[in-house]
């Protein structure tokens, strides 16, 4: 999914929903545990078919879940950020967010990592990408299910940006079209300015890798972007 014309402010916007969504949340769930949250386990089963612990590593969309039922605050980072994360809890999927135009290239590669690859986090350290699927520019790794990094992350600054739903392969197509229209819906509503936000068509995906488990729904074919390329290796 690609948005442009994006005008990132604070995030008052998406706030107005997502804080009431947040106490609705711990209220109806107020005595289960995240795992026992209905949806949970679609992430966990992403991650486990990637090589995961999610038990170790939490998803993201576990992580927002579990400080909500556990009372803390999210936080506030931008009208862009903030509208990602409360479409990652409303439907229990991690989601990667990046900026279009700090990315290069025509084409984006997910592929496992090789030995000594790697990137900066997001207040994060370095992630370790040896055997673990991430996705690639010509500059190198710029993203995965597990972390977003520092070079393709979103600032003050971002008017395109480029959105990646993480979904287990199993999962039907309509509930994840649906999710991914939802996403849109949201960004050009809350994301800042007057956003466009485009889903493009698939072309061509299929498994490449049986314990890939790993679904990334649209591509694009505007200006720096091409095509989603798929490898197993």
């Amino acid at each position: 999914m690609v948005t442009e014309g994006l005008e990132i402010d604070e995030g008052a916007g998406p706030w107005a929903v997502f804080e009431p969504f947040c106490r609705e949340l711990a209220a109806r769930y107020w005595d289960k545990t995240a795992g026992d949250v209905p949806g949970v386990q679609a992430a966990r089963r992403l991650y486990r078919s990637i090589g995961v612990d999610p038990t170790k590593i939490r998803p993201s969309s576990e992580a927002l879940l579990r400080r909500v039922l556990k009372g803390k605050p999210l936080y506030r980072i931008n009208s862009l950020v903030d509208t990602i994360n409360y479409c990652s809890l409303s439907y229990l999927l991690p989601i990667g967010l990046y900026d279009l135009d700090r990315l290069e290239g025509e084409s984006i590669i997910l592929r496992r990592g090789l030995p000594g690859e790697c990137f900066e986090g997001i207040r994060k350290d370095t992630v370790n990408l040896e055997g673990r699927y991430a996705m690639f520019d010509t500059l190198g790794p710029f993203g995965s299910p597990t972390s977003d990094s520092a070079r393709a992350s979103i600032s003050a600054w971002t008017t395109r940006s480029l959105t990646v739903i993480f979904a287990p392969y199993e999962m039907d197509l309509k509930t994840l079209k649906d999710h991914a229209r939802f996403t849109a819906q949201q960004i050009v509503r809350f994301g800042g300015g007057n956003p466009e936000a485009r889903l493009g068509e698939v072309q061509g995906l299929k498994p490449i890798d049986k314990p890939l488990g790993l679904l990334i729904l649209f591509q694009t074919r505007l200006k720096k972007l091409k095509n989603l390329l798929f490898r197993g290796a």
